[in-house]
């Protein structure tokens, strides 16, 4: 749906974006992230056609970006991280207006718009000034008129931030329906939005993409294989030497001594093997007691961390 290869942007002497490549499947909402000047505004303004990149191609929906800019905006809905409304006007006029905008056909505009502030929650604020609204209705009124042309492809800088807790579950609950009906590009710098949210991140940094994947995968990737944390109460050496000896198990080291006799283990699991069933059988039959057994996995923050910074 979404296809970018080797895109540069230039300015002046500094280059944003340094031959950028990624892909987003149809129906997949990607989350996309990098500190502040990485790039990420820069990469989705050239996307929705704000302005061209210097060099590289991207493809919307089948639609080359700078070649047929025209198609490509028919199908984008566009949430920028300051959102342009004006504040003078009735939500619904403003919706009328951005429909009309949009080249919605007039017969139409008044069904798009209806459906649009049901889908945001807006419709008992229908009648209100944009100005007087609360800043997660205003976001509300943002993303509605990013979805009123009924677009394949959503594109949303930062759509919660500002927002209360409250309101920030609201907006993710009503990206996350949108999913599987629509094509979506999440930046945000809340992390466990996207943990929550999304299917894949790209992550890049110094205008470069550093990671493209599922953060499952990622984990994988930073530490070389599949590895399980296990929490077991009794002899600590007795207990590296019978795991050893685990199907599927490579080795086995102590992570933290916890207290009395319980330990926390890091198990290295052998390619393409679970041994979960086999350590849960010989901690049983060793009359251990199993207090826990789980994958390794990253935060995303972890991640995140650890790709876009030195050690």
């Amino acid at each position: 749906m979404i296809e970018v290869e080797n895109l540069t942007k230039n300015y002046g002497s500094y280059q944003a974006l340094k031959g950028i490549s990624f892909t987003v499947k149809k129906g997949e909402i990607l989350g996309f992230l990098g500190p502040n000047g990485a790039g990420k505004t820069t990469t989705m303004r050239i996307l929705t056609g704000f302005f061209p990149a210097t060099s590289g191609k991207a493809k919307v929906a089948g639609f080359d970006v700078f070649e047929e800019p025209l198609e490509v905006k028919k199908r984008i809905g566009y949430l920028p991280e300051n959102v342009p409304l004006y504040r003078d006007m009735v939500v619904s006029d403003y919706l009328r207006f951005t429909a009309g905008i949009k080249g919605i056909k007039k017969m139409d505009i008044g069904d798009r718009v209806r459906k649009v502030m049901q889908d945001c929650a807006l419709t008992d604020v229908s009648h209100k000034l944009i100005g007087e609204l609360s800043k997660g209705y205003r976001q509300r009124v943002g993303l509605a008129q990013a979805l009123v042309n009924d677009p394949e492809v959503l594109i949303l800088d930062e759509p919660t931030i500002g927002l209360d807790p409250k309101q920030i579950i609201e907006i993710r609950k009503l990206i996350k329906n949108l999913a599987g009906k629509r094509t979506i590009i999440l930046s945000t710098h809340i992390l466990p939005e996207v943990s929550m949210t999304c299917q894949r991140v790209v992550i890049i940094n110094k205008g470069e993409v550093v990671a493209v994947d599922t953060p499952q995968n990622l984990t994988s990737k930073i530490y070389g294989r599949n590895k399980l944390i296990i929490r077991i109460d009794g002899p600590s050496g007795d207990i590296q030497r019978e795991l050893k000896t685990v199907r599927g198990v490579d080795k086995v080291e102590v992570k933290e001594v916890m207290s009395g006799s319980v330990s926390e283990y890091i198990v290295d699991i052998k390619e393409g093997e679970d041994p979960r069933r086999w350590v849960a059988s010989q901690v049983v039959k060793n009359g251990w007691g199993l207090l826990e057994m789980r994958p390794l996995e990253m935060s995303l923050e972890e991640i995140f961390i650890k790709l876009v910074t030195k050690e």
